[in-house]
């Protein structure tokens, strides 16, 4: 099919434990999201990135240079975007993990992405690292503020308080919101790091901020999904 979405998949050398989305930056599924599925399989997960920019040729693109990144955003719809997701956790179910039971993680774009899903689709928990949109919506969706009471899955949401693009006030106003939900969530703030900062690699990489996040990460997953029959894939 032209439209069927492709996906960059990292498999566990041991039998997974579980199936995580992992929703790719505004830059494209660059290097650091290959490398964060790397790490869900070194942790025991089957990590699954769709490639959300696939319809307007799947670039890579530069960070310093956002210019680029506009017409591929713009050209995002919601019904898109949760085609490639469903195409995601679809390929999760095939190994024996329903979608209910299956996590999602996005970064920057990603983590915008992550909240919607979260509220659009019955996944298991849901993670948003430095995901805009708070107040204003971002790709076709309503502001985050106004989708956070509606989560249907635990949700944490983890933001650099230096973060030029994302102000300390829109994050508390988005957890206040978040508290509204009839699930658990979180938001955890890192003083002295910024948007990006668990990009490691780049200038915007804060080593503590991202250890401390991809900890809790973990642990989020851990504690709130269920795991089903892995099957050979």
């Amino acid at each position: 099919m032209a439209d069927e979405t492709p996906l960059s998949i990292a498999h566990p050398e041991i039998p997974a434990v579980g199936g995580i989305v992992v929703l790719q930056e505004a830059f494209g599924v660059t290097e650091h999201i290959e490398d964060v599925c790397q790490r869900l399989a070194d942790a025991g997960w089957l990590a699954v990135a769709p490639h959300i920019f696939h319809r307007t040729g799947d670039p890579i693109l530069p960070y310093d240079d956002f210019s680029q990144v506009v017409p591929h955003a713009g050209a995002l719809t919601p019904e898109g975007i949760l085609a490639d997701v469903d195409a995601a956790l679809g390929f999760i179910e095939g190994a024996g993990f329903p979608a209910d039971t299956a996590g999602v993680v996005g970064f920057c774009m990603g983590g915008t992405l992550a909240l919607a899903t979260a509220v659009e689709r019955q996944v298991g928990a849901a993670v948003t690292y430095y995901g805009s949109g708070i107040l204003k919506g971002r790709f076709g969706f309503p502001p985050l503020v106004e989708l956070a009471p509606l989560l249907r899955a635990p949700w944490l949401g983890l933001f650099g308080d230096e973060d030029a693009g994302i102000p300390v006030t829109q994050v508390e106003q988005l957890a206040e919101a978040a508290s509204g939900a009839e699930v658990r969530t979180e938001v955890r703030r890192y003083a002295g790091a910024g948007h990006g900062f668990n990009r490691d690699g780049s200038d915007s990489y804060v080593a503590e901020a991202a250890g401390d996040a991809w900890m809790r990460t973990l642990d989020w997953f851990a504690d709130n999904l269920t795991t089903g029959a892995t099957e050979s894939i």
